[in-house]
C-alpha cells in the first residue's frame, strides 16, 4: 500500500490521505476535504478511487464526498452512527469490519468514541503497521471532545485500543497539531528530554514534510499516553487539587486543561 498525505493548507491544518494498491492502482480516499486538491493528486498518482472513508462526521471531514464521488462514482464508508450526519454514506461501519481494494490495501475498522461517538479508526493489516486516527489520536495529543464528544470514553479508546498496538505502528492523523501538541507535553511534563529533542526536530519542517511519528515514540512523549508521570500528575494537582492519582482521572484534567491551552 502506498500512502499518500495531503495537506490542505487550511486554517485547521487538516491531512486527508490517499490509499493506493500499487498493484492494481484502486484507492480510498480517507477524509476528502478539498475534493479537487484530492482529485488532482489522484491523477497524479494515476489510480481510481474507488471508496471513501469518513473518519467521523465533522464538516472538515467529508465536506469533499459529493464532488468525489460525482467524479468517481466511489462509495462513502462511516460509523454507523453517522448515517444522520452524513448525507448519502453508502456502507455503515462497525468495529472489526475489514476495507479493501486491490491486494494490497486491506483496513481493520477500530470503533474509537471519544472525539465523536460515531469515529472510526483504521489499522492496516498488509505490511508495516499503519493507524490512520482521525481526530482521535494526533502527534502528541489527543483529539478535543468539546463537539459531540467524552473524554472519559475517549481514555477508553486511548488505553484498550491504541496503546496495545504495535509499537512501529505509523500514526497518520487528521491535522498538524505537532508542534502545539510538543508545546503542551512541556507545559505539563517540562523534564520530558524526547519531547524537547523532537519539537527541536519538527520545528524545522512544515506541514508537508512533518515527521511521521510511531506509537513508541507516542507513549515517549504524548502526554494523553503518559499518565502515570508524577510530574504530570503534580503540576495538574496545582490547577485541580482534589485530582486523585487515577489514570482516567489524569487523562480528563489534561484534555480539559488543553481545551483552552
Amino acid at each position: 500500500m502506498k500512502v499518500t498525505r495531503i495537506y490542505m493548507h487550511n486554517n485547521l491544518r487538516n491531512y486527508c490521505h490517499l490509499l493506493i494498491c500499487e498493484q492494481t492502482s484502486e484507492a480510498i480516499m480517507l477524509d476528502p476535504l478539498d475534493a479537487m486538491v484530492c482529485l488532482a493528486e489522484a491523477k497524479k498518482q494515476n489510480c481510481h478511487i474507488k471508496k471513501i472513508i469518513n473518519t467521523h462526521e465533522h464538516h472538515d471531514h467529508i465536506e469533499g464526498n459529493p464532488a468525489v464521488v460525482a467524479a468517481t462514482g466511489a462509495s462513502i464508508h462511516a460509523h454507523a452512527n453517522a448515517l444522520k450526519s452524513i448525507p448519502n454514506v453508502d456502507v455503515a461501519l462497525k468495529a472489526g469490519d475489514i476495507i479493501e481494494v486491490g491486494t494490497t490495501v486491506r483496513l481493520r475498522v477500530m470503533d474509537t468514541p471519544g472525539h465523536t461517538m460515531a469515529h472510526v479508526c483504521l489499522f492496516s493489516e498488509i505490511g508495516e503497521p499503519m493507524l490512520f486516527c482521525g481526530d482521535t489520536l494526533f502527534n502528541a495529543g489527543a483529539g478535543n471532545c468539546r463537539f459531540g464528544g467524552n473524554a472519559n470514553l475517549l481514555y477508553q479508546t486511548f488505553v484498550k485500543q491504541l496503546a496495545i498496538l504495535p509499537d512501529a505502528t505509523l500514526i497518520y492523523p487528521g491535522h498538524d497539531y505537532m508542534e502545539n501538541n510538543l508545546q503542551f507535553t512541556l507545559d505539563r511534563e517540562p523534564g520530558n528530554i524526547y519531547a524537547k529533542q523532537l519539537l527541536t526536530e519538527i520545528v524545522t519542517q512544515n506541514a508537508e514534510t512533518r515527521k511521521i511519528t510511531r506509537m513508541a515514540e507516542e507513549k515517549k512523549m504524548n502526554a494523553f499516553f503518559r499518565l502515570e508521570s508524577d510530574e504530570i500528575f503534580q503540576g495538574l494537582r496545582q490547577k485541580f487539587s482534589d485530582l486523585k492519582k487515577d489514570p482516567e482521572a489524569v487523562f480528563v484534567a489534561l484534555r480539559s486543561l488543553r481545551d483552552n491551552w
